[in-house]
């Protein structure tokens, strides 16, 4: 790290960066323990682990590494530790929808999800199935966390002085929660869910607090009967935003961003966190995604796109680029907008070397290069867009395969051997992929109107007398001088370039034509031009 990255990154306008001046505010020195020595900033991101993790569970990850890691930039390395907590004393609500075995789940609804046995037979329940792939999903990225699990917190008593804080301080946090809530509610609403002694379910039940220093409480359990009851040592689970709040400030916890839909929760959490005696850890309530006709993505409806799917037909580095992009403004997630992302990743990529430090510092690839260890491979180009990939993919049809596109990439690419290149044989793979299940059924040529054709067939002479070997900017300015052309109707060159696309690609976008030609090679674009005459 130099004194001029250091430098300045004091000054920088990109989010993480602000983000993290928020903790230098809170810590004007670092933050420190009681004898005055440096102790890690705690980062923390949550997850529920009543289902898989997912893009969500991504994104909240890698947005808070970008935070972290600018930290360590402004303050010149000092220490941060990052959580990644799940929630798995959670009583299971209901049945998800993806497992097997779903009538064991049935059967414990209301249970510990660390309680319930693992549908999927694997694990000794179901919160610790879901919890190793969550470790799993993490490590496949390189992240750089420490697990922690609410139920061996709660289990072990490691929780249990925090819990004695919440009955002591029960009207002040009564005082809070109830006019959030409707009059219906309010009747029931316990700050703690007792785990029943008998059933050993997690109560929704009105509780009295009987010796808070003991952590005794009266309740109605599941069979009728009122009972006095601990709710240390794993009998109790605490209500949402209380455990939120719990949580800050039994870990200690500065740093912990969430999505717009948790506004609220953020609001009164932070009020119970400092009856608790701690306070609110800073952080960035962010935009949620929307799908492709701009509706909220919802689980329920199935209408958001997986983190699985965007790999199959998009670089994890592309689905990071997206992410970091303004984390405040709503963003769409769906197929559509995955070759773009991929392309401009690389383009900020390449912009790096050039780029004065304080652009550097805005420039989304920059952070990405560093979240899990020093930067590699700033200022690494792409020999081919994918955007070029998916056109050429788009014209060799649905049933093209890898070393038919390298045999292609042999015109365009200097070494076009897969070894030399991996990324980009990455992307063959997956354009093979987007092309096979979103291109080629769209694709639709259309015959050229009378001026097209003429344009079109001037295009052919030329192409006639090009070599094999003509550049991209070569085979560029021919196409360009066609469509200038006032004898051939075009009112602007974007029509002739829409022609061109329409009619040669079946599509109506495409790329520069001077490279697709050259990439797909004189004599082929010269029999496309044929097929569009019907010559």
């Amino acid at each position: 790290m130099t004194d001029a990255i250091s430098t300045a990154a004091q000054t920088s306008k990109a989010w993480p960066f602000e983000e993290a001046r928020k903790l230098i505010k809170r810590y004007p020195g670092g933050k420190r323990d009681a004898s005055g020595e440096l102790v890690p900033v705690l980062f923390e991101t949550g997850y529920g682990p009543s289902g898989l993790p997912h893009i969500g569970t991504f994104q909240e990850v890698l947005r808070t590494t970008f935070v972290r890691r600018a930290y360590e930039v402004l303050t010149g390395g000092h220490p941060t530790r990052l959580v990644a907590f799940s929630d798995d004393m959670d009583g299971l609500r209901k049945v998800p929808d993806n497992v097997p075995n779903k009538a064991l789940l049935d059967a414990h609804l209301g249970h510990p999800l660390s309680r319930i046995p693992d549908p999927f037979e694997k694990f000794e329940s179901f919160a610790h199935h879901n919890n190793a792939m969550l470790r799993d999903f993490l490590d496949r990225f390189g992240f750089d966390y420490e697990f922690v699990s609410a139920s061996d917190r709660y289990n072990s008593g490691a929780f249990d002085e925090a819990l004695k804080g919440v009955l002591r301080n029960w009207q002040a946090i009564m005082d809070i929660m109830l006019p959030t809530l409707r009059e219906e509610r309010r009747k029931t609403y316990s700050p703690v869910l007792p785990v029943s002694p008998t059933t050993g379910e997690v109560l929704q039940v009105p509780v009295e607090v009987v010796d808070a220093e003991a952590g005794i409480v009266r309740f109605t359990d599941s069979n009728g009967e009122t009972v006095e009851h601990t709710i240390l040592g794993g009998w109790s689970k605490l209500q949402w935003k209380v455990d939120w709040a719990m949580r800050w400030v039994a870990l200690g916890v500065d740093y912990e961003m969430c999505g717009k839909d948790l506004t609220d929760s953020v609001t009164q959490s932070g009020k119970i966190a400092r009856v608790l005696g701690g306070q609110r850890p800073e952080g960035l309530i962010y935009e949620l995604f929307l799908d492709e006709k701009g509706e909220k993505i919802s689980k329920s409806k199935g209408n958001g796109l997986t983190i699985e799917q965007w790999l199959e037909y998009g670089s994890e580095e592309s689905l990071g680029f997206y992410l970091f992009r303004e984390p405040k403004s709503a963003k769409s997630l769906h197929v559509g907008i995955i070759p773009r992302a991929v392309d401009e990743y690389w383009q900020f990529r390449e912009k790096i070397p050039a780029q004065p430090i304080e652009q550097q510092l805005g420039n989304p690839v920059w952070h990405l290069l560093r979240t899990n260890g020093p930067a590699e491979g700033e200022g690494d180009k792409l020999p081919v867009t994918y955007g070029l990939l998916l056109n050429l993919v788009g014209v060799l049809g649905a049933q093209a395969t890898r070393d038919q596109v390298w045999s292609y990439l042999g015109n365009y690419v200097e070494d076009a051997d897969p070894a030399a290149h991996p990324a980009l044989d990455g992307l063959v793979t997956r354009a093979l992929a987007y092309n096979r299940d979103f291109i080629a059924p769209t694709l639709q040529r259309r015959k050229p109107e009378e001026n097209e054709a003429k344009a079109l067939a001037a295009l052919d002479e030329e192409l006639a007398g090009t070599s094999e070997d003509a550049t991209a900017e070569e085979l560029q300015n021919i196409v360009y001088e066609i469509g200038k052309d006032p004898h051939y109707g075009f009112e602007q060159l974007r029509d002739w370039f829409k022609a061109l696309y329409e009619t040669l690609l079946g599509s109506s976008a495409g790329p520069r034509m001077g490279s697709f030609i050259a990439l797909y090679g004189v004599v082929n674009t010269r029999k496309l031009i044929a097929e569009a005459l019907g010559d």
